[in-house]
């Protein structure tokens, strides 16, 4: 028998709904929430939901995501149904995991027809290209932590994320991951899910070793299967090498298993040269403005190109900064920060995508001037002089949750409109997944 789980606050529209489809051969479960409706669906496993977007218990956003990540629902079809029209909703909601959108009001029979329609097998929501066909594909690229400083689990961390630095990278056969923070666990689960037993070959590229960049390779599925290879890229800190680095982590009292006993064969290797190339993917390094050594990297494929600065804090702008603080640089330190600006400007040039550091709003960064991170203002001023297509916002702030980082947005969109540019921005949110070389608009 045909079966659905509908779930909806509205006890109204669930009655009707389940009278329609019950008379058309379906069994229906029914929830009042977001709460109930994910347990009804983790015991029934229904092969279709419908849920609203906005209930309490768990809005539809939190709900797609929370059944994506249980194995026995992936194959399950979800259409999300909501009274409010905006397309960002729509787009949103099908990141989340969604396979149809359907906005109030509508038809009750063109509802009908879609949920019979997602009887017929149409493929997984957020479907990843295997590696061995990606290269056929733009190349896509998706975010697993986001946070910077610290994991932030919680209420107010569910739309945009709570976990660390961490973004995944493909093109052609190789998987390229940016840091390694406690995102890192989660695309571990996703690697082993989605190739089993084949080995993989994974290259990591770390920015510089502060911890919420490292803190998820403990963690990190692939490492403790034999059959893995995993090659590790920094490059070389001010007192200790980058394997020590990361081996005292996982060291006695901090961790069970040494970093030389993990199955997997893991090798750390430290950059000298700021350009080199994995695969069909050209990499350049550049010096960013952050305590210790720290880069950021710019790939480059067939595709387009994508930079990745998760720790960086514009030198213009501290300046800048300084002096409304009423301090008075020196000619020497103005000139040195134009030209290292400069030279960052360069190398961003025409970027496809910048994922950088925006952590502080204009208000914030007067009290965090000299810490190393950005401020959104003047991120948004790099990018524009850079002429960047598409701009993340990065690096979360630990105190931000989804409103403040959603009005950040708003403010990055109104700065890029009062300059005339087209400058797209976005903030990076957990689990989304996107592609280089599709179209940005």
């Amino acid at each position: 028998m045909k079966t659905v789980l509908i779930i909806d606050d509205e006890a109204e529209f669930r009655t009707r709904l389940a009278e329609i489809l019950s008379s058309r051969g379906w069994q229906v479960l029914q929830a009042e929430d977001g709460t109930s409706g994910l347990e009804m669906a983790r015991l029934h496993q229904p092969p279709v939901i419908l849920c609203d977007l906005l209930m309490p218990g768990g809005n539809g956003f939190q709900l797609c995501r929370l059944i994506r990540e249980t194995p026995n629902l992936r194959e399950t079809r979800i259409l999300v149904v909501s009274g409010r029209q905006f397309e960002s909703d729509r787009r949103d909601a099908m990141e989340a995991g969604a396979n149809d959108y359907l906005a109030k009001p509508f038809a009750m029979e063109d509802l009908v027809s879609r949920l019979e329609g997602m009887r017929g097998g149409a493929p997984e929501p957020g479907t990843r290209l295997s590696a061995a066909s990606a290269g056929d594909q733009a190349n896509p690229y998706r975010f697993w932590g986001v946070r910077g400083s610290v994991p932030t689990p919680g209420a107010g961390t569910i739309f945009y994320g709570g976990n660390t630095t961490c973004v995944e990278f493909r093109c052609g056969r190789e998987i390229i991951i940016l840091d390694a923070g406690t995102g890192l666990r989660l695309l571990g689960r996703e690697l082993t899910r989605e190739f089993g037993e084949k080995p993989l070959a994974l290259t990591v590229l770390l920015t510089h070793t502060h911890w919420d960049h490292i803190q998820g390779l403990p963690f990190f599925q692939p490492v403790y299967r034999a059959h893995n290879r995993i090659r590790i890229l920094g490059y070389e800190g001010a007192q200790h090498s980058l394997r020590n680095v990361l081996s005292s982590q996982m060291e006695s009292p901090f961790f069970p298993i040494h970093l030389r006993e993990v199955p997997a064969n893991v090798q750390v290797e430290e950059q000298k040269q700021m350009s080199f190339e994995i695969g069909q993917v050209r990499v350049q390094a550049i010096f960013a403005n952050h305590p210790g050594t720290c880069v950021g990297y710019r790939l480059q494929t067939p595709h387009g190109s994508l930079a990745f600065f998760p720790d960086n804090e514009p030198y213009t702008g501290a300046v800048r900064a300084r002096v409304a603080a009423g301090e008075q640089p020196s000619e020497e330190t103005i000139e040195f920060a134009r030209k290292q600006e400069a030279k960052l400007i360069e190398f961003l040039r025409h970027t496809d995508v910048l994922i950088m550091d925006t952590q502080y709003d204009q208000d914030e960064y007067g009290e965090h001037i000299g810490w190393g991170h950005g401020c959104l203002d003047d991120v948004v001023a790099l990018a524009h002089e850079a002429g960047v297509k598409k701009l993340y916002l990065f690096h979360h702030d630990p105190d931000h949750d989804d409103e403040k980082i959603t009005a950040m947005v708003e403010h990055a969109r109104k700065l890029v409109t009062d300059r005339g540019g087209a400058l797209i921005v976005e903030a990076a949110r957990e689990g989304v997944r996107h592609e280089l070389g599709r179209s940005h608009a």
